[in-house]
Parts: C-alpha cells; structure tokens; sequence
C-alpha cells in the first residue's frame, strides 16, 4: 500500500500470473469511520485485502498522536504474521507510514523488499527503509542521491493504462466547459469550502465535477449535496459531486475537463503532465518538507498551471485566478519536449520486482 496510483498500475501490469495480496488501511484517516480508497478500489477488484492497524509519526499534536504511537509494535506484530501466512516471493512498498512495519517483517523474514519512491525527492519512510530494499525503483534522477547507488534503479513514475485510455463515460447535461475539482483520494476541506462559498458563481459559466472525499470529520459532501439541491434545475444539472471517483473513471473526467484545480501530490501532478492538462494547483500547507510546493513549481515551470496559496486564498481570489486561466487557456502547454513520465514505468518496476524475488537476501 503507501500510494494508490502507482501501485494499481503495477497491479496492472503483473497480470494474472501473480498472486497478489495488498497490505494497507481499511479507514482513510484515524479516528475516521470512512472507508479508504484503497481498500475499497482493491476489494473490489478481488484482490485478497490484509488490513494493517499501524501508528505513525504526526507532523501535528492531536488527540490521536499517543495512540498512534502505541500502535506501532502491534502493526509490526501484524505485518510479521500476515507474511508469514501469506509466504510472499517478494515485497513491493510504495511509501507511507503502512510500508514501514511491512518491509521491516520482510528484512527479518528475508523475504525480498522492492520500493518504489514517486516523487522528486524521497519520502521519509522511503528514505529509512532503502537500507532494508533490494531494488529501490525512483520516478526521477533528482530521487537518486537519497538513496544506495548500488541499488537504486530510475523507472518513472507508472501512469494508470485508465489515465491514457478511459473506459468510462462521465456525462453532464452542459455544454459548459467543464472543471474538474479534487482533493485527492482523502479530498481537501480548504478547497472543499473554496468550492462551497463560490459555487453558484462558478456555475454562471462552467460545469463543475467536484470531488470531496469522504472525511466525515467535516461533512463536506453532504453539505454540498444539500447546496446543490438548492440550486435552479440548470446549475444543478451543471454540477457533479461525489465523495470519490473509482480508477477506471478518473481518465474521462480528466479527459473532458478543460481545467483541473487540485492539490499538488506527485501522482496528480505525474497524470496532468502525462495529459498536458492546464492545472490550478493549491499545495498541502503542511506537505513533508513543502514537497507538495515543489510538485506544483514543477508542473508550473512546464508551462501547464498556475499556483494558489491556501493561507491567502480567499473565495474572491479564487474565482478571479479560474476566470483568468479559464479566458487565457491556450497559454498553458507543455514547454517541454522531455518526457518525464515514461508510458513503460510499470513494466520496468516489474521486471525489477521479478528479478529481486528471484535473488533473496
């Protein structure tokens, strides 16, 4: 588990010839019933779902920081008994606080460890647990230097065969231009609000998808839903919120919208460069090491968005920075003619999962 994206692609691109199990979080945020993702998009697609109840380290002080903590010898405790129930050729980790009690059980059990890092640097639970990894697979050169030479490999970041070529059709009755508004897989309460304080001006002239999420700290979803319902039937008919969107739908919504507002994690901003979609990025305040700032400059310097800063980010301001992209579209193309995003990504990691289970430790 760790991120979705790339991992739903190497799914992908093992095919029926492997059995899989995945390993991650069955609820999106602690101390928050709803469900992830991850475990929905899996489960769904019949792919046997070990939940791991593990802690991690919080940026912030809340309520959940001590027992998160103490839950971190139980998730190891976990992770060692589902590998060795599960006896798994090799182990594949794509980041985030699940991974780290899993590759450690694997080092222990040595079973062979695979990671994958997605963004222009290296994530703090990537970084620890190279040490333990066969291969670690990196998106980018600039990714190499916080890892062992002796064991790092560039593959790309994988870009979901659902991004490039949508299965699904998504219809309005509009013909509007349509933006596209998400948060994430966890949606963003900020933009949520954004969204809500200036939806009806919006939908003077565009059609709007917007994505929440399902955090039922802050009820966004239903709030909007509620101002939805008190819209006239043609803003109504304009507008399309749901908490998520499942992977084989995201590729059309992607493909229809001329404008996609977003944060500024590394696999949305790997799938717009991919796309070339113009972008308005709003960065996660309190990203690890301001990484989701740096994903934005980078997609900006390539010609494809512009930035807003939440901390000053008022509705008015807003609407003003959408109306302006919105008028000046065809400013915004790729200035680059570099592929950054290598369509073959998934079958290299692949091929260096394959050759590391066949190579334990």
């Amino acid at each position: 588990g760790g991120h979705l994206a790339p991992a739903l692609s190497v799914i992908e691109e093992l095919g029926k010839d492997a059995e899989i199990l995945y390993i991650g979080r069955k609820h999106a945020l602690e101390g928050d019933k709803a469900i992830s993702l991850e475990y929905e998009v899996i489960t769904q697609k019949g792919i046997d779902f070990a939940i791991l109840k593990t802690g991690r380290m919080q940026r912030n002080i809340t309520r959940y920081t001590i027992p998160s903590l103490t839950r971190v010898p139980i998730g190891f405790s976990q992770a060692w008994l589902i590998l060795k129930k599960f006896k798994p050729s090799v182990v594949v980790g794509f980041g985030g606080y699940v991974s780290f009690p899993v590759i450690l059980a694997a080092k222990i059990l040595r079973i062979p460890i695979v990671i994958h890092e997605q963004t222009l640097e290296a994530g703090a639970t990537n970084k620890f647990v190279s040490k333990f990894a066969n291969k670690v697979c990196i998106s980018f050169e600039s990714s190499r230097k916080y890892f062992p030479r002796d064991k790092t490999v560039l593959t790309g970041n994988p870009i979901r065969e659902t991004i490039l070529h949508p299965r699904k059709k998504i219809l309005l009755e509009s013909n509007d231009p349509i933006i596209y508004i998400t948060g994430g897989s966890l949606g963003s309460h900020a933009i949520n609000m954004l969204v809500e304080k200036c939806l009806s001006e919006m939908l003077d002239k565009y059609s709007v998808i917007h994505q929440t999420g399902a955090a039922a700290e802050f009820n966004d979803f239903e709030k909007l839903v509620i101002l939805k319902e008190g819209l006239n039937i043609d803003k109504r008919n304009k507008y399309l919120v749901t908490k998520h969107f499942l992977p084989e739908e995201v590729g059309e919504v992607l493909k229809i919208s001329k404008l996609v507002v977003a944060r500024a994690g590394i696999n949305t901003v790997s799938e717009l460069v991919t796309l070339e979609k113009p972008s308005y990025l709003i960065p996660l305040p309190i990203s690890q090491k301001d990484e989701q700032m740096k994903n934005a400059l980078f997609l900006k310097n390539l010609g494809l968005g512009e930035i807003g800063d939440q901390k000053s980010l008022t509705p008015q301001l807003f609407i003003s920075q959408i109306n302006s992209m919105m008028q000046n579209l065809s400013r915004y193309k790729l200035k680059s003619t570099t592929t950054h995003f290598p369509k073959n990504a998934a079958s290299k990691i692949v091929e260096v999962i394959y050759a590391s289970s066949k190579n334990p430790n």
